[in-house]
């Protein structure tokens, strides 16, 4: 089993693993840093929790000269969360080492204070991409040119919400001999690009998931029928009794109505996403230090990188178009060889999705939570994806009728009957869409007039 002292790290990093009670390397920690401090460049998969922060702040650790007044390291994480979280984990080292500088450079700070922080250029810059482009490219006080390192943690993320233009343009300016690391939960086709720009043959170290499809996490679908997300895990609340419970949402809509509706409902509940105000996002992240609340409201995006610990249930309000999000929410349950409960609250909408999942291995129950009791249904999703089936059987069978005779015009009727098809569906469909808008029309009269009445 390797351990810290075979690394035989400076003092500095022999001092800072004592303050903070590391005891081990984990698994990530274990393969990363003696690849990475050699100097070798890095694409390191692993999934919140695992210590890939610290797998990186080590080696950077270990580089840093602070007889020398310029920026040395660069660590970027895609939201100023992630960036805050990290750049406190670096905090104790400069107890521990006064003269080494550390800035963190995000939103939500002033920024007229913060061109004028940079007369003295720090050591380690950790921030969003975004607004260290700004401070070096535009503004041009920070001068992060002359780094050695440069770490981009959560690549996908940062992929995903367009920041790696801005990574692109910082790395494009910088030197030849940089040491890059990406980390990230998964690496998607669409990062391979900026990999192998700025990667020289890196070392892939990948740790896998062991909790994402643990059999000690039960997945549960909820039908929301005709409700709203928020509406439907209002009515499945009193079903069980969580530890710490995060909900997620794919919008920052879906997240502030959900947590909304567990404040009215008399719960105390952490709201995270990336539409709160700088000053709520703080509030929220120092909630959520304290491990004082058990309901977390919160986007993929604002959850990653942020450990929870004990959490118990995990309710995904739909699913989110990128699947791989689902599988790292469910994973955040059942750690530490814990059962968990993962819920789906699903829509129409939400079933190729499931389906899909299904062929990837995820075992589905369905219920509902009614008069206090959890109760078995019948596996909605199968139900109404057979209509959409049978749609494509009936083309089926026009596309490639057997023994049928070629004559002129063939192609076109056949085109002609698919079309009859189609428009078929849509009137089916509008025909429904007018007979539930009139039931919500009569039962809002209905409701009218007993008031009226009363």
């Amino acid at each position: 089993m390797t351990t810290f002292q075979d690394m035989h790290l400076n003092s500095r990093n022999t001092e800072f693993i004592k303050v903070n009670g590391y005891t081990a390397p984990t698994p990530i920690q274990a393969e990363v840093l003696p690849q990475a401090l050699k100097g070798r460049d890095i694409v390191g998969i692993s999934q919140t929790g695992t210590g890939k922060t610290l797998a990186f702040l080590l080696p950077i650790f270990e580089k840093i000269d602070v007889t020398k007044d310029c920026v040395q390291a660069v660590i970027t994480a895609p939201t100023r969360e992630l960036a805050s979280q990290i750049y406190k984990r670096i905090s104790p080292i400069t107890e521990i080492e006064p003269e080494l500088r550390c800035k963190l450079v995000s939103g939500g700070m002033e920024k007229s204070k913060m061109v004028e922080s940079f007369a003295k250029q720090p050591h380690i810059v950790v921030g969003t991409p975004g607004r260290i482009k700004d401070m070096f490219l535009n503004e041009g006080v920070l001068r992060v040119d002359t780094a050695q390192i440069f770490v981009v943690d959560e690549a996908d993320m940062t992929l995903e919400f367009g920041f790696l233009e801005d990574v692109d343009a910082i790395c494009g300016r910088m030197g030849e001999d940089l040491q890059m690391m990406v980390f990230s939960a998964t690496i998607p086709q669409a990062l391979q690009p900026f990999l192998k720009k700025y990667l020289k043959h890196p070392q892939r170290i990948e740790i896998k998931d062991e909790h994402a499809l643990s059999p000690k996490i039960e997945h549960v679908m909820v039908p929301c029928k005709h409700h709203s997300y928020a509406k439907t895990l209002l009515s499945i609340l009193d079903g069980f009794n969580p530890y710490v419970c995060l909900i997620f949402a794919n919008t920052r809509e879906e997240a502030h109505e959900a947590a909304e509706t567990l404040r009215e409902s008399g719960r105390d509940v952490i709201e995270l996403h990336g539409g709160l105000e700088p000053r709520q996002r703080k509030i929220a992240l120092r909630q959520l230090e304290k491990n004082e609340y058990t309901y977390i409201v919160c986007s993929d995006i604002a959850a990653r990188g942020i450990d929870v610990d004990a959490v118990s249930h995990v309710v995904s309000l739909g699913l989110p178009s990128n699947l791989e999000y689902y599988i790292h929410r469910s994973g955040r349950c059942g750690r530490a060889g814990r059962e968990g409960t993962c819920y789906l609250l699903f829509k129409e909408k939400d079933l190729a999705s499931v389906a899909t999942l299904k062929k990837q291995g995820v075992s589905f129950a369905q219920r509902e939570f009614k008069n206090g009791q959890w109760k078995e249904v019948r596996d909605g999703s199968q139900r109404k994806m057979s209509k959409k089936d049978a749609l494509e059987k009936e083309m089926a069978k026009i596309v490639y009728r057997k023994n049928e005779k070629v004559k002129p015009g063939y192609k076109k009727k056949k085109q002609q009957e698919i079309e009859r098809l189609k428009r078929k569906k849509r009137r089916e469909m509008i025909q429904n869409d007018i007979k539930a808008r009139q039931k919500v029309r009569a039962k809002a009269a209905q409701i009218e007039k007993n008031k009226e009445q009363q």
